[in-house]
């Protein structure tokens, strides 16, 4: 247990301020599961396009190239980045709806991205298992929030599926 905390506080050290890892390599070598890379860099990336409000989206294809060499994530991380975006309103609306209680702007940036990601993967990766896409936010909110964060996205995410389920049926 110890191990997997001093690791979990040595992945949050090697982070800038904005999400970043401080050694671009951090992200390419951090996993081997081409679509856990993908939701990470897509996770940073949503991030600041968030901070600076939608400036960056033309650096996109530069930000992947640098920070991952899996030549399968970049597809799925652009795809996800620019899917997310493009649908932020009706993402952010039905957050907003299902966060009983909390204010959207009140919910931590990463956590709030970390919701937008998977909550646009619920509603347009059918291809994704809900199960699987909870689960990923929840290890994304393990290694990049608070230790109260993987508990507030699984369970504000299990209501947003089942939303989206009945949506469907």
């Amino acid at each position: 247990m110890a191990a997997k905390n001093k690791a979990r506080h040595r992945s949050a050290e090697s982070l800038d301020q904005v999400g970043y890892p401080s050694d671009s390599s951090a992200l390419k070598s951090h996993t081997r599961d081409y679509r856990r890379l993908a939701r990470q860099v897509a996770l940073q990336y949503l991030h600041q396009l968030t901070v600076q409000k939608g400036a960056n989206l033309d650096q996109l294809e530069s930000f992947l190239t640098e920070f991952t060499d899996d030549h399968r994530a970049r597809p799925l991380a652009r795809e996800w980045i620019e899917g997310t975006w493009r649908n932020l309103d009706r993402i952010d609306h039905l957050i907003q709806k299902n966060s009983h209680h909390w204010d959207l702007n009140r919910i931590s940036l990463v956590d709030r991205t970390n919701l937008r990601l998977a909550v646009y993967q619920l509603m347009f990766c059918l291809d994704i298992p809900p199960k699987v896409v909870i689960n990923e936010a929840i290890e994304l909110a393990k290694l990049f929030s608070t230790a109260q964060a993987p508990a507030f996205i699984n369970g504000l995410l299990d209501v947003i599926r089942k939303e989206i389920a009945e949506q469907s049926s």
